[in-house]
């Protein structure tokens, strides 16, 4: 005959066995659900822990003296938070910005493969294929770094920069400072001459239309004279 003494110990050894089996049974369950978890959820909770919001095609206006002065949309926009660097929003996925004047018509029209837009600062920098098109005079300026100062109402770079006529006229040089209509921009170091182009020599040469879908005229090669 076995003793109570040893029942109970029986009895608490299977006790103790089953609610470890319950704890393994349960871990094993969580870890499965998080190899369940999308890609997308993982990348989810990075972002919310380091501060970031995530927006999906959006449409933004920037206004100066109460007047709407520009609209900027965008596949993706991603805003940070973190308290060590300047709060700022990215777009890394290409943006198009229409520029309006009193009027709201559209005055110029700008494109850029990546935007991060300082806040506190109102000044947004710009990269890769810069496409900036006036439409008054149909000049386009193309680089790949460009600064726009809503402040100062100014565009300035100090890198490499092009800019075409409407006849095909092409302008090179390094810097610029720009007014934000791009009616009077001034090229700091141009380089001597000028050259002709056609327009699919220029990296990023096709322009998104803006809302009017206005496309500039193409630059004109002139023919070579007749011998």
């Amino acid at each position: 005959m076995v003793p109570q003494s040893a029942i109970q110990l029986m009895a608490g050894r299977s006790l103790l066995r089953s609610s470890y089996l319950a704890i393994v049974f349960f871990a094993l369950l969580s870890l499965l659900s998080a190899c369940e978890n999308s890609e997308e959820e993982i990348r989810e909770r990075a972002r919310r822990k380091m501060g970031v919001d995530e927006a999906k095609d959006i449409e933004t206006y920037f206004s100066q003296a109460g007047k709407v002065k520009a609209k900027l949309t965008s596949v993706l926009m991603l805003r940070y938070q973190d308290h060590q660097d300047t709060p700022r929003v990215e777009f890394p996925d290409k943006l198009h910005v229409d520029f309006y004047n009193d009027s709201l018509q559209v005055e110029s029209v700008l494109d850029a493969l990546y935007g991060k837009y300082l806040e506190g600062q109102n000044k947004m920098y710009l990269r890769d294929s810069v496409v900036v098109i006036q439409k008054f005079n149909q000049d386009t300026l193309r680089c790949e770094e460009l600064w726009w100062d809503q402040n100062k109402q100014k565009f300035y770079s100090d890198k490499p920069i092009r800019i075409t006529k409407k006849d095909g006229t092409v302008m090179p040089g390094k810097g610029l400072v720009a007014s934000q209509d791009f009616r009077n921009i001034e090229i700091l170091n141009p380089a001597d001459g000028v050259m002709f182009f056609e327009e699919s020599e220029f990296p990023g040469s096709t322009a998104a239309p803006d809302s009017s879908g206005i496309q500039p005229d193409s630059p004109k090669v002139p023919s070579a004279p007749q011998p």
